[in-house]
């Protein structure tokens, strides 16, 4: 499987890709729109942006807790039941004079559960797709994922202008049933990968063997790290540039569509590890440039050829597939989604940390020279041949 031609004829692709385009534009929608509700309440910049990415730091509980979950359930019921939970609480999050607190908590709930929502869609591709399509399929889904973005935000941006906060909340609730309703008509009924009762227990466990093997751990921290230290970039954009941040926030996107793409249509398997270290460097590099005070157009373009380094995730899930047996491959997937949550609100605070104490351009080029760092302590582990996926033990399947 080669071409997205391929991948669409596939009823059940065509319906993941719907659920997941949907969830990701309500996710936007719903995330500027609460952003702007919270800081008209409180004109506190933190709360506000605690209120668009806090979830973000409830993946790593989830990550500790609920994991086990995702090879335990059935995938179109899973998807279909976190899409209408999201829903539900959003429509809440719209609720008049619903105090801060409990915004924050609410937030908190959905990251909690979303938690395990990577590994049941990336657990589900993997079933979809033949192995050879992962790739391919994870590139497609991760483009729908940047031009819902895109699309969300300049939604957003047009809606709250002519509507309140509350009215685009209930908005990005109705995406997430129009989610939850495609998962539930479009995907086939499938039995959950593994055997046994969710636990905590049972996430410990699956935690405990995928972090065993040298080889995965290696490709965790590559998929964690040197991106996380990136978005810490991304999130100066503002201070950096605060009349043309979003120039900088589109030319990103741009460039990682097109590693995408390149990764995902162009690249043969075989020079995959060959290039996974070196798009990991030029996903840092450009960035030591900000180092200097630059004129927008260099900087625009500098973020859009960094951007096309996020491809390296894809080469290296790619090899996380293949480093895990089945009956764990929606908890693996799901432990990279929260990994990588958790450490872009890590790089984003760090970053405003050292930003801190010197100019924008400067702390980026500190986070930039962080993630290059990493990117070559790791390249050896890269190059080592992967062990074939060993069958998950067998008080992995039980409660």
């Amino acid at each position: 499987m080669r071409t997205y031609r391929e991948l669409f004829a596939a009823a059940e692709f065509r319906a993941l890709f719907a659920t997941v385009s949907a969830q990701v534009g309500a996710q936007t929608l719903s995330g500027i729109a609460l952003a702007t509700l919270v800081y008209g309440r409180t004109g506190s910049p933190l709360l506000s942006a605690l209120s668009m990415f806090g979830a973000s730091f409830a993946q790593v509980i989830g990550a500790a807790t609920l994991l086990s979950a995702a090879d335990r359930l059935p995938p179109r019921a899973a998807l279909a039941g976190l899409a209408a939970f999201t829903a539900l609480t959003t429509a809440l999050l719209a609720l008049p004079g619903l105090p801060v607190g409990a915004v924050l908590a609410v937030v908190l709930a959905q990251g909690l559960v979303a938690s395990i929502g990577g590994g049941v869609r990336f657990g589900l591709l993997s079933e979809i797709v033949p192995p050879d399509g992962y790739l391919l399929g994870r590139s497609l889904l991760n483009m729908s994922v940047g031009g819902m973005q895109i699309a969300g935000f300049a939604a957003g941006g047009v809606l709250l202008a002519a509507a309140n906060p509350s009215a685009v909340l209930l908005i990005g609730a109705a995406l997430n049933l129009l989610a939850a309703a495609v998962a539930r008509l479009g995907l086939s009924p499938r039995a959950p990968r593994a055997t046994g009762r969710a636990s905590v227990r049972a996430t410990w466990r699956g935690n405990r063997e995928l972090l065993s093997s040298p080889a995965r751990r290696a490709v965790y921290i590559g998929l964690w790290v040197p991106n996380g230290l990136i978005v810490g970039c991304e999130a100066l954009f503002v201070p950096y540039s605060p009349r043309a941040a979003g120039a900088l926030f589109v030319a990103g996107a741009l460039g990682m569509l097109a590693g995408d793409v390149f990764a995902g249509r162009f690249l043969p398997a075989r020079l995959r590890r060959r290039f996974t270290t070196p798009v990991q460097l030029l996903l840092a590099v450009p960035y030591l440039a900000f180092v200097f005070v630059l004129p927008l157009w260099p900087a625009v373009v500098l973020v859009a050829v960094a951007s096309v380094g996020y491809c390296g995730s894809l080469l290296l899930q790619d090899r996380l597939v293949e480093l895990t047996p089945p009956a764990l491959r929606g908890h693996s997937l799901g432990l990279h989604s929260s990994g990588m949550f958790t450490m872009q609100a890590v790089g984003a605070t760090l970053a405003g940390a050292v930003a801190q104490v010197m100019p924008a351009g400067r702390a980026m080029a500190v986070m930039a020279l962080g993630s290059i760092v990493v990117s070559v302590l790791l390249a050896r582990s890269y190059r080592t041949q992967p062990t074939p996926s060993a069958p998950a033990l067998v008080d992995l399947h039980v409660g």
